[in-house]
């Protein structure tokens, strides 16, 4: 499923602008673009999936809202919403995959 285009800010000029993981609804797919969060806990993450130009997809929340369900290269990993607020996305682009 590709992402809703509201699901993204535009800047003035209508260019997609980055946006947190932890803000995406549930089905919406975005490309990884950056982790901001401490080298330990970023390199855990970028060693199960999480690097720059992977595809992720959120695909479910707890009941609570916390923590939310993604799949990312074939795993689904549960991340909570403080540590997903730190990892900025961008849309993903329809085509090939």
């Amino acid at each position: 499923m590709i992402m809703q285009d509201s699901e993204f800010q535009r800047n003035s000029r209508g260019i997609h602008t980055l946006s947190a993981l932890s803000e995406l609804s549930v089905g919406t797919a975005a490309v990884v673009e950056s982790l901001d969060l401490p080298d330990e806990v970023g390199h855990h993450l970028m060693h199960m999936g999480f690097a720059p130009e992977a595809r992720v997809i959120v695909v479910r929340r707890a009941p609570a809202g916390d923590p939310t369900v993604y799949s990312i290269d074939g795993f689904e990993i549960a991340l909570r919403r403080e540590t997903a607020r730190f990892i900025r996305v961008r849309p993903q682009q329809e085509g090939p995959r």
